[in-house]
């Protein structure tokens, strides 16, 4: 079993030489703390705490799973110390207001955290993670009186939040939620329902667990327009906010999961449990969003972060392990054989691996980026900059969750295909990582969902294509003064431009179809996000070589000189490599719809 280190290189080049963090910050209204000095205090803590304390945990904490019993989860051996220590750190008030005791931070550096600690232990890392949506949508939507009774011991983690969507009769359709939510003459309400698939549902980690809850008013109108949302406490609170008597909130089970079994998915029965009315009536989908965006980047996140584990087990794997001589001749005499890392087609793997991880990482971090400019304008009260930033966060959400959780699971997959044999049986743990990995391109909306929001909500509907042009943009400015160059930056930067006029010309194409088509944006939503994924990782790879390429040339040591060309090979092995199926996507995309609506009924066994 490989023992985790966290990527503290590869993470500053991005925070302070591609993506130029010091000076985000300087320009943010809660950044002023954020110095050098500070963030590099919080990785290095952060660091400290993913190897030694959750990292060891992984693999115990899979073996073990959660117990059920009489309606209670105990989480596995060592997690409730765990988290006691994620608590005492003050890990999880990093990012949020000093008013409700955070250390009022900008989100990205939650991002940073969050990242190490899903890449040390995902399923533990879910605890803590779901409360991040739960005290954004309090932030933004709870009364003063709310904030007060909740956000303090959410932020301190000594409570933990969750999110209440799905219901056994549908998923993704919330149209068809029936939770019901009576108004009370005291203002509250009693909800009764069920929830399924409750990340954190349950456990016993943290002394309250406050659900936001989606819910039908009894007047509401049918369909997504009738849907409100609600905060309901595990226990209620008494007046002065201490904990008070427990809430009709009850487990009726835990999943039986194929990964990420030390975190607790659960069945929540809502009978007659008090909750209070968050927003305005009927509103609740939209209110709710600000939960699932922050839910989707934080998925996104995993896909990162299983490529980089998967990397870290095969890496060492590929360098020890001895197979057969390269076909180019012996590389190392003196041994039996040659390790497996002279092999091209190993090569192709851990370079895989390698630049969806390291490209993953630049994308997510370009985007926290942008959620930093937006909770401060919810900060400071600017509606007006909150939705300019919100819409473009939004272009890169279906994006990050869909593309790089996609690519995560390739990478965990290719981790076990590099051990070979030894990669499907347990010793190693690579097959825990694909296991894990697998439920990213799942909840938080599958990977389809993440494709018509794309094309249908954000691209065709949202914008007219307009988001697609000003991303497209981008990649035209930073390709232009590399496009006379003879050498790799060159190559990479034509070949970029070359696919934002693809980009572009899809996007028209599409819209165009769809006016004809109603099937249209179904049909193509898949591959029109896949192509957009590899289209913003090129942005990001050539973004990275192109700032590599500079500080090559200005000198330094050995090992940066290796570090820097090194991301420069990667950037040139995705250009060559991984870029080019964003071709096959652009023909899937434009295929007529009839290759798959025409499909009789014998074929598909419709009745």
């Amino acid at each position: 079993m490989h023992a985790y280190k966290a990527p503290l290189r590869d993470m500053r080049f991005l925070i302070n030489e591609v993506l130029d963090y010091p000076a985000h910050y300087s320009g943010l209204p809660n950044g002023a703390d954020a110095t050098p000095e500070m963030v590099d205090a919080i990785l290095e803590g952060a660091a400290a705490l993913c190897e030694d304390v959750l990292a060891p945990l992984n693999a115990s904490g899979d073996a073990e799973g959660c117990h059920f019993k009489d309606g209670a989860v105990t989480t596995p051996a060592g997690f409730k110390d765990a988290y006691q220590q994620f608590v005492a750190g003050g890990w999880q008030g990093v990012s949020f207001p000093e008013e409700f005791g955070g250390q009022g931070l900008p989100m990205s550096l939650n991002v940073f955290k969050s990242e190490m600690m899903g890449t040390a232990n995902w399923s533990f890392t879910m605890y803590p993670g779901l409360s991040v949506g739960c005290i954004n949508t309090l932030m933004q939507y709870a009364s003063a009186a709310q904030k007060a009774a909740y956000l303090p011991r959410l932020v301190s983690g000594e409570w933990t939040g969750t999110m209440c969507l799905t219901e056994p009769q549908c998923g993704t359709d919330l149209a068809q939620v029936k939770t019901r939510a009576e108004p009370q003459a005291d203002g509250s309400f009693r909800l009764t329902g069920t929830k399924i698939f409750i990340s954190a549902g349950e456990h016993d980690l943290a002394e309250n667990i406050i659900h936001i809850v989606l819910a039908r008013l009894p007047d509401a109108p049918a369909g997504t327009r009738g849907i409100s949302l609600f905060v309901v406490p595990k226990f209620n609170l008494n007046a002065d906010h201490s904990i008070g008597p427990r809430n009709p909130v009850n487990c009726g089970s835990i999943e039986h999961k194929m990964g990420i079994r030390a975190s607790a998915t659960a069945t929540l029965n809502f009978d007659g449990a008090t909750g209070y009315m968050l927003s305005e009536p009927n509103k609740g989908l939209e209110a709710m969003f600000t939960f699932m965006n922050t839910a989707r980047i934080g998925t996104a996140i995993q896909g990162v972060c299983h490529a980089e584990l998967s990397f870290q087990g095969a890496m060492p794997y590929a360098l020890e392990r001895r197979s057969m001589r390269a076909l180019s001749g012996k590389k190392e005499p003196d041994q039996v054989a040659d390790a497996l890392v002279w092999h091209p087609d190993v090569r192709r793997m851990l370079l895989t691996q390698k630049a969806i991880a390291e490209g993953g990482r630049a994308m997510i971090y370009s985007a926290a980026q942008i959620a930093d400019k937006m909770f401060s304008a919810v900060l400071a009260g600017d509606q007006k900059q909150y939705e300019a930033y919100d819409s473009e966060l939004g272009f890169f959400t279906p994006i990050l969750k869909g593309f790089i959780t996609e690519m995560g699971l390739e990478a965990a997959n290719l981790g076990m295909q590099v051990f070979g044999g030894h990669g499907y049986i347990q010793d190693h743990g690579m097959e825990q990582i694909a296991r894990d990995a697998r439920i990213a391109t799942l909840y938080e909306g599958t990977t389809g969902i993440q494709a018509l929001d794309l094309l249908g909500r954000k691209v065709l509907l949202g914008s007219k294509g307009k988001c697609v042009r000003d991303f497209t943009g981008s990649m035209l400015s930073l390709a232009k003064p590399h496009l006379l160059s003879r050498g790799p930056l060159g190559r990479m930067a034509r070949s970029l431009v070359y696919r934002a006029g693809q980009w572009n010309l899809l996007t028209t194409r599409l819209m165009l179809r769809a006016m004809r088509d109603k099937e249209q944006v179904g049909a193509a939503s898949y591959d029109f996000l896949m192509y957009s994924g590899f289209c913003m990782m090129g942005h990001f790879w050539l973004l990275q070589a192109s700032k590599a390429s500079e500080l090559l040339a200005s000198g330094g040591g050995q090992e940066s000189a290796e570090f820097y060309q090194a991301k420069i090979d990667t950037a040139g092995f995705y250009f060559a490599r991984l870029l080019p199926r964003a071709g096959a996507h652009y023909v899937s995309a434009l295929a007529s719809t009839a290759s798959l609506m025409q499909t009789d009924k014998a074929n598909l066994r419709i009745a």
